[in-house]
């Protein structure tokens, strides 16, 4: 069996944290211009009014340093500051402050941000009062436990782009006359990441990838894949599963699928997976071809 035992996710995730440190090295030379020696110094602010004012400065600033996400893409300069404050707070910006923000005042958006973020700070200076934990060493373990979070989500959109650009690649070049959907299809709780269509003829696409080989999840894995299938097809749509998984214990043959993807390495394995991904769809041509004749 071929495997990579190197963790190539956490390779990638290292080299971009230390990417990241620019950006931290920018914020502290920010808060020495504004009187703060270091982050420490500003966390223990006593005047609220004063951390307030700061925050907001610093969100409405213009930042030469770049913060890149789990794929190693920048942010924009306002989401940058406002994501890396989150971090730096041990909290997530999106998934738990963005909704509390509706509930702030404030007359902008930086300003309902830079309120919400003080009092975030009040309540985690006490929780981590030494020094040595507002430091780099320190907050890049934050930051990579933060982007591998986000990297899982990212790579599951990337490859989910990855298949539609393929697909209209190979319809266009063949002249095969099928619609790629721009969105994701959602049937029963079931997410559907790309849909085919030629009219009100409709398949189903399920992107589904796996690093690790082992555990129980593997076994959730299968069972994912399985009640994908098993849905579309309950709902009178065809469904053609698509797995990215560098070692897959699921049989094949039990998932009744006639057409299926499957490839068979690292999902961090971007290169090799997106060529062997055209391929597997390439091979699908006769396939694509019947349903945009109406032979399905």
């Amino acid at each position: 069996m071929t495997f990579v035992l190197e963790n190539l996710r956490l390779r990638d995730l290292v080299a971009i944290v230390r990417q990241n440190q620019e950006f931290y090295e920018e914020f502290v030379r920010f808060l020495s211009a504004h009187g703060y020696p270091d982050v420490h110094a500003f966390v223990r602010e006593r005047n609220d009014a004063e951390a307030v004012a700061v925050l907001e400065v610093y969100l409405t600033s213009q930042s030469t340093a770049k913060l890149y996400d789990g794929l190693g893409r920048p942010y924009s300069g306002t989401v940058a500051k406002w994501y890396f404050l989150a971090w730096v707070l041990r909290d997530a910006p999106a998934q738990r402050l963005g909704p509390l923000l509706r509930s702030v005042e404030g007359n902008t958006l930086d300003k309902k941000k830079a309120t919400l973020l003080n009092q975030l700070r009040k309540f985690v200076g006490p929780l981590f009062p030494e020094a040595e934990k507002w430091e780099w060493p320190v907050l890049s373990e934050v930051m990579l436990a933060r982007l591998e979070g986000s990297r899982r989500a990212l790579k599951g959109t990337h490859f989910e782009s990855l298949v539609r650009t393929a697909l209209r690649t190979i319809f266009t070049s063949h002249r095969i006359d099928l619609s790629v959907g721009d969105k994701e299809t959602r049937i029963n709780e079931e997410t559907y990441d790309v849909q085919v269509s030629k009219g009100e003829k409709i398949v189903l696409l399920p992107v589904k990838t796996r690093e690790t080989m082992g555990g129980g999840h593997a076994n959730l894995f299968t069972r994912d894949i399985h009640k994908s299938i098993s849905v579309a097809r309950k709902n009178g749509y065809e469904c053609i599963p698509v797995i990215i998984a560098e070692s897959w214990g699921g049989d094949l043959k039990s998932l009744g699928c006639e057409h299926y993807v499957y490839i068979q390495a690292n999902p961090n394995q971007t290169a090799e997976v997106e060529t062997a991904l055209k391929k597997a769809l390439i091979r699908l041509i006769p396939f694509w071809k019947s349903l945009a004749e109406g032979q399905i």
